[in-house]
């Protein structure tokens, strides 16, 4: 049966997210993803916003080591390093082509700049969960599709006041259903982008030899 991640990933994972969860950052990561690596004048160009406000940007997207660079003669390059973010738009392209009706975005590989409101949506969709006691919640129903407060409180470690806070907001937000069975109510992930973000996460943590590199 799978873990969940160690404490100490799980914290690394969520300050990753939680970069990705402001609209320009995304809008950045997504004009990476689909055009390749570029150059801050370019994507400052493509995106229609200040260079300053670009290259703040790129700077935290850097530390979160979620863009990296290469220097080509005098200019310098940015480029998607992690897995997560690049999974995280095949997710939401789908999601806005199921939205629209638009069969370009359900193609698999088809990728387009999405418009700036639904990526903005997406961005304030991600800072909702881009938490470490909900990504934890998020993560175990991953692993266990069907679970009560009861399973989710041992699973995580967590107290049982604070679980039922976050299921519910969890719920409210509709990332997490449930269903009433005799005394118990049950919960389960629903998809989305929350939870393509935990399956992206686990999958390079699994994929890393170095465990202490993520």
């Amino acid at each position: 049966m799978a873990k969940q991640l160690p404490v100490e990933i799980m914290k690394k994972a969520v300050v990753g997210i939680s970069y990705i969860a402001h609209p320009l950052r995304l809008q950045i990561l997504e004009f990476l993803d689909v055009n390749g690596a570029s150059s801050v004048s370019a994507i400052t160009k493509g995106l229609g916003a200040e260079q300053v406000i670009v290259s703040q940007s790129l700077k935290k997207l850097r530390e979160a080591s979620l863009v990296e660079t290469e220097r080509r003669g005098l200019f310098i390059y940015y480029k998607i390093c992690e897995e997560y973010p690049a999974s995280i738009f095949v997710c939401i392209r789908k999601l806005f082509g199921y939205m629209t009706n638009n069969f370009y975005f359900l193609a698999d590989g088809y990728k387009a700049l999405l418009p700036r409101d639904y990526t903005t949506m997406v961005a304030n969709q991600i800072k909702l969960f881009a938490n470490y006691e909900k990504m934890r919640i998020l993560e175990y129903l991953v692993l266990n599709e069907n679970s009560n407060v009861t399973d989710i409180i041992n699973g995580i470690g967590s107290s049982q006041l604070k679980v039922s806070q976050y299921l519910k907001r969890l719920r409210d937000d509709g990332f997490v259903t449930c269903r009433r069975d005799g005394r118990f109510v049950y919960y389960a992930i629903t998809n989305g982008v929350h939870k393509t973000a935990i399956e992206c996460i686990r999958k390079r943590y699994n994929a890393l030899s170095e465990k202490a590199d993520f």
